[in-house]
């Protein structure tokens, strides 16, 4: 089926071959280790992937021309490389948020269901046929359900584990009933053949569109999109929070690289029908996630809600069809990671070291903890979509995109959102910066891992809302691979 493997097959999957070894390593580490391994194995972690990040940026680049390889299950573009980048980006910073949680830490098997996930989210991102789509997704997810309820003594984590697992079995399994349809409709399982199989077979439209509503009910769960939402305030509220904040980001974005291949690729037949799906969903997604978020006490749960918004801001791009809304939707996919990752990080410093994730508790931080505490107004003004940090940037290009695609209503819908979402934003900021507490003499210090990887973070917000050229351009490049 593969024939004479060739140097471009092995660069293809380069990141995913050396992610194996990474994984392999940490499980002789783990042995070695033992005991005494302490936060060992979360700075080898995170240091692998750093290096496999840019060993792929040197070499694996791929060329102007997109091409499937492996059989055609591969598809070598800089659409899923770019994606695969951003993976192992989260997953480091994932590595060293962990590195300081109690029961998590210091354990190997958490590091390796870790690097299983990414490997598998890279696989989402280039998959080019059906088969190995399913294959990837659940090789993400499974590894995820696991690591959502990794803490077994903590009954909120063992329950946000086994409702991930409950929610994400019956979508993938409603998924896979589409997958074979579209298989049975068409005689292939390619990806890039779909399209022209609904042709060869004059297939009714209405049939393809009950075949993609199918389909959209998998990836609609992947990226918490209205009404497949439901399963994430739970899941990140009482998942450890690194993994919350991993599953608010990678996860999300590996379900946007997959829905936008798949939608481009196979069902330009019934794009008008779908866009007017996407552009209803996502403004059903933004409004919901906003509202619902309005009324939270519990700091996760906020940002649960608030990824929900996010995700239909991100559909924006999604519902606009072009080659700017593609761009858009990546680019906005790269800040959110970049920043709801400092969010959640930020969350997790103060958990620690408060032992509450209620957002009354965190009164006074600025005085326990003013680095934090700026990292905090960073982030969530970024979120928020003021300059001059990232978040602006992104949700200016989503709202052009929609503006271009003549759908100006959608982006006056998108920036009142964004006004609802500046208020909540501004409610915790305001509990953070101006609210007393007893306990703001006792100073909360940030250590290594936390210092490292929000500074990272910090400086990614900033200098994507002020120089987001080069940024721009990629995505601009990555997106060209759809068209």
């Amino acid at each position: 089926m593969f024939g004479t493997i060739t140097l471009e097959m092995i660069l293809a999957i380069l990141p995913q071959i050396l992610m194996v070894v990474l994984a392999v390593l940490v499980m002789i580490l783990d042995v070695i280790y033992r005991e005494e391994r302490g936060r060992s194995l979360g700075w080898w972690t995170a240091g692998g992937l750093t290096v496999i990040f840019v060993v792929s940026l040197m070499v694996a680049r791929p060329g102007e021309d997109s091409v499937q390889l492996w059989g055609g299950m591969v598809r070598h573009d800089w659409l899923g490389f770019t994606f695969s980048m951003l993976f192992l980006f989260g997953a480091a910073i994932t590595s060293l948020f962990a590195m300081e949680i109690k029961q998590v830490g210091n354990r190997g098997e958490f590091y390796l269901l870790l690097l299983v996930a990414t490997i598998g989210m890279n696989f989402m991102a280039v998959s080019a046929d059906l088969i190995m789509l399913f294959l990837a997704i659940e090789t993400t997810s499974i590894p995820l359900y696991i690591l959502a309820g990794f803490i077994k003594t903590d009954n909120k984590s063992t329950e946000s584990g086994f409702k991930y697992l409950l929610f994400g079995a019956m979508t993938s399994a409603i998924m896979l009933y589409g997958f074979s349809l579209l298989f049975g409709f068409t005689g292939t399982t390619d990806i890039y053949q779909l399209a022209q199989g609904f042709m060869a077979g004059q297939l009714p439209q209405g049939l393809v569109l009950g075949a993609l509503l199918l389909v959209l009910v998998g990836f609609g769960f992947k990226i918490s999109m209205v009404p497949f939402h439901f399963w994430a305030p739970d899941v990140y509220e009482g998942a450890p929070t690194p993994i919350a904040g991993y599953l608010s980001t990678a996860s999300k974005a590996a379900g946007f690289a997959v829905l936008m291949r798949v939608l481009i690729a196979a069902f330009p037949t019934v794009a008008p029908a779908w866009v007017i799906i996407f552009a209803v969903v996502s403004v059903a997604t933004m409004t919901i996630g906003n509202a619902i978020a309005l009324a939270q006490k519990n700091i996760k749960r906020l940002l649960a809600y608030s990824s929900i918004a996010h995700a239909g801001y991100a559909l924006i791009g999604v519902a606009a069809v072009s080659t700017l809304g593609v761009t858009a939707t990546i680019f906005y996919l790269i800040i959110y990671v970049i920043t709801n990752l400092a969010a959640f990080g930020i969350v997790a410093a103060f958990s620690k070291a408060a032992g509450s994730d209620e957002i009354a508790d965190y009164a006074a931080m600025s005085r326990r903890a003013p680095w934090l505490a700026l990292s905090m107004l960073i982030a969530f003004l970024s979120l928020a979509g003021m300059p001059p940090f990232g978040g602006f940037v992104a949700k200016v290009f989503v709202f052009a995109a929609a503006v271009q695609a003549d759908m100006e209503w959608l982006a006056i819908v998108g920036v009142l959102n964004a006004i609802v979402g500046l208020y909540y934003y501004l409610i915790v900021l305001k509990v953070v910066y101006l609210y007393r507490s007893e306990d703001e003499d006792k100073t909360i210090a940030l250590t290594r891992p936390y210092a490292l990887a929000l500074g990272i973070l910090v400086i990614g917000i900033i200098l994507a809302g002020t120089i987001f050229g080069p940024l721009y351009f990629w995505s601009d490049t990555a997106a060209a691979a759809l068209f």
